[in-house]
């Protein structure tokens, strides 16, 4: 069988440059990637004269102005010192541990606070995650449907991501830590700061078990104009995204929207025509989102979804200096995905057999292939049948 190699969590020096060119104003996520892309690294950046940096697209004018000006005022590695005191917790793009499916949009955020349990597979894409989000006022249909699809992707294995907002995200987040899941909650605050009030308790409970992300450092109050950004990470972290009920102005159809522009795949729960809460849900049906038809249904479909392998992940070489780099891990399956992956013969095996194998039920035993062929450590074949890649 090949084996999956899972690179060791690296903290590079070039992480206190992503920090210092996030402290200069007008300098985005954007301008960040191209200035990494011109000049190598963002510590090569920081010592570029105006001539070298005015070649960089989109830095000119004021911005290079305030960029020469502002860049006197710091010294990346006191700054990276100073800010772990209050911020222990984050990474860069420097960082080996920093997620996979952020590398691959165009703006990720250059500085991810984190608080919680990390799990480095998932932020490998080796553990997919998938998006809930909607309305903060759902109906009881909603409420139901978001319930039914949070518990299906938990017991299936799915990380479930979503905005720790009232309403959709709230019920998202509750019912797969009922399930004894892991999901993830991606704040417009610091990671310390909770909003709204009443999902205290809530991020608590996340907390033990998951992730709360945010691009904002410790302490950062509610602004308005943070949700709308913070939906991008939303996207970015998810293989695909589940819109389970939305007006016609809703954050959720941004994340949608962002998801879509990222090449992830949409999906909407349709309902009622009289009902409001459903317009934004009906719309994105109309432009081309994958139709949510069921339980059974939306798992097949996202099992299809194409998986990172290790051998085509984005590499880490431009990031992470070869001196630097610890020796690779194979990856470690957990217990109850063990049991069925051991199962499976080096020849083609029927799901049947693995059923009598196991001694577990048949929708639990699929539920893990599921999850195994998304790993890509097993292969469907004609007939029901499974065996590990090779």
């Amino acid at each position: 069988m090949a084996t999956l190699q899972l690179q060791k969590s690296v903290l590079t020096p070039e992480r206190a440059y992503w920090l210092a060119w996030a402290q200069i104003p007008h300098i985005g996520a954007v301008l960040m990637q191209r200035l990494q892309r011109t000049f190598g690294s963002l510590s090569a950046a920081w010592e570029a004269n105006s001539t070298e940096l005015a070649r960089v697209q989109g830095l000119g004018g004021a911005t290079l102005e305030s960029v020469l000006i502002e860049r006197r005022k710091w010294e990346p590695e006191a700054l990276l010192q100073q800010h772990l005191q209050k911020n222990p917790h984050f990474w860069t793009p420097a960082d080996a541990d920093y997620p996979q499916l952020l590398r691959e949009i165009p703006d990720p955020p250059p500085i991810l606070y984190y608080r919680g349990k990390v799990e480095p597979l998932e932020n490998q894409g080796m553990i997919p995650a998938i998006a809930i989000v909607g309305t903060r006022t759902p109906s009881n249909y909603g409420k139901l449907w978001t319930r039914k699809f949070s518990k299906l992707l938990t017991e299936a294995g799915f990380t479930v991501v979503s905005g720790l907002a009232a309403g959709v995200d709230t019920e998202a987040h509750t019912t797969c830590i009922k399930a004894n899941g892991r999901t993830i909650a991606v704040l417009g605050t610091g990671v310390n700061m909770v909003y709204p009030r009443e999902n205290l308790e809530l991020a608590q409970q996340i907390v033990e078990t998951g992730l709360l992300l945010s691009e904002y450092p410790a302490g950062t109050p509610p602004n308005r104009v943070h949700f709308p950004r913070r939906n991008r990470i939303i996207a970015g972290l998810s293989r695909a995204t589940l819109v389970l009920e939305a007006p016609e102005k809703s954050g959720a159809l941004i994340t949608a929207r962002l998801a879509n522009d990222y090449n992830r795949d949409v999906y909407a729960l349709p309902g009622s025509l009289s009902n409001p809460q459903s317009k934004g849900c009906l719309g994105l049906l109309n432009q081309g989102a994958q139709l949510i038809l069921g339980e059974a249904e939306l798992l097949e479909a996202l099992s299809n979804i194409p998986q990172l392998h290790a051998s085509t992940q984005l590499s880490l070489l431009n990031l992470v200096p070869e001196s630097e780099a610890l020796p690779s891990t194979p990856i470690q399956l957990h217990p109850e995905l063990n049991a069925i992956f051991q199962a499976i013969a080096p020849e083609p095996t029927a799901v049947d057999r693995i059923v009598q194998e196991t001694g577990q039920s048949p929708s639990q035993v699929l539920s893990a292939l599921a999850q195994l062929e998304l790993m890509g450590v097993i292969t469907q074949l004609p007939g029901m049948r499974y065996q590990r890649e090779s």
